[in-house]
């Protein structure tokens, strides 16, 4: 598949108000709204462009399995630090859209993060080009972040370019057996120190704490916070950025982004907590749950759910007037037609 041809896709569905889903390897389709639209696959549009190690970032293009971008890293002892989930085959342009992270991004940051620049194909088939290959390479508005978590509603993102960070030269799994308050106020009272701290998942009682670094300053916070020490944790960590982990299993998953020092939000069926207490994982069918997450200063979306109450609920939480109003122009300046993924970030568009 050429970039032409996606332009050419784009072009014919905008000339005939024609709406288009954009599809890569579809690992996501859960995720968002209702799908709607005639697929558009850019799966076969795949390579990395560019990888420059020492200047740490790589291009590659949307079709671009996650796999394919972290076995090339890996050689150079190197890795996407947000530690997306590939959900059986991701690809990197499904990564940035969906705007998902996973446990390191307690310490390293999201996605939107380590966006440095993108190609876009709007919703008129124009071919766009923003940001660049460093940090420092936006003079006014960082349109690349912006298309972060989208959900391909403003464009196709033909090619993308990350950051990339060295990997740890050490790291170590503590846990700890307590409950949901022992493990927020602890996870908390961690966050106040210079600790190495990776990652962190509660579920059913027990806390996992990852710990990454230089093998001094993870060896030095083993002894300082206690713990029993795991061994190779590998495939623990793996299943809960896959969420492959019982803790996410059920047809309903709710996920609410609190302030990590935040109490209770009054809900039954917690089955996790991550990023330092910010995450926090909840199954089974809610009364209130956003204005509970909203009461404590955060969000809630309906991660995963069936049919009916996805269209009952929407998978996220509605946007005040203003909000909807700015999200609208956006939305009539790189789609004016509305044809890209209608319906996935919120139903009004």
């Amino acid at each position: 598949m050429t970039l032409d041809q996606i332009v050419q896709a784009v072009k014919a569905a905008h000339d005939v108000h024609s709406a288009l889903r954009i599809r890569g390897a579809g690992s996501k389709d859960f995720y968002g709204g209702m799908l709607s639209g005639d697929v558009l696959d850019v799966s076969g549009y795949r390579g990395i462009v560019a990888y420059e190690p020492t200047e740490l970032y790589v291009t590659a293009k949307c079709g671009t399995p996650l796999s394919e971008i972290e076995a090339a890293l890996d050689e150079k002892g190197q890795m996407l630090a947000f530690e997306p989930p590939h959900f059986a085959g991701a690809t990197v342009g499904g990564c940035v859209a969906a705007g998902l992270s996973g446990p390191r991004r307690q310490q390293a940051g999201a996605v939107r993060d380590f966006m440095l620049g993108t190609k876009l194909v709007d919703g008129t088939g124009q071919v766009l080009n923003f940001g660049g290959q460093v940090m420092k390479n936006v003079a006014g508005y960082d349109v690349s972040r912006l298309l972060v978590g989208s959900l391909g509603t403003l464009g196709v993102l033909a090619e993308v370019t990350l950051k990339v960070l060295p990997r740890a030269t050490a790291e170590q799994t503590l846990v700890f057996t307590v409950d949901e308050r022992e493990a927020i106020a602890r996870l908390n009272q961690w966050s106040g120190h210079p600790l190495p701290i990776s990652a962190s998942f509660w579920h059913d009682g027990k806390l996992w704490l990852r710990l990454s670094g230089a093998p001094a300053a993870v060896d030095a916070a083993r002894r300082k916070l206690g713990g029993d020490v795991q061994g190779d944790m590998g495939q623990h960590w793996e299943s809960v950025r896959e969420q492959t982990h019982p803790a996410f299993s059920g047809d309903i998953l709710w996920r609410l982004a609190l302030p990590s020092t935040a109490g209770e939000p009054g809900l039954a069926g917690l089955r996790a907590i991550e990023w330092g207490g910010a995450l926090r994982w909840y199954a089974g069918e809610q009364e209130a749950v956003r204005g509970a997450a909203s009461r404590l200063g955060g969000h809630a979306v309906l991660y995963r759910a069936p049919e009916s109450l996805r269209c009952r609920e929407g998978a996220f939480a509605s946007l005040s007037p203003a909000l909807l109003a700015l999200h609208r122009r956006l939305k009539e300046s790189f789609d004016p037609k509305g044809i890209l993924n209608p319906g996935r970030l919120y139903a009004e568009f």
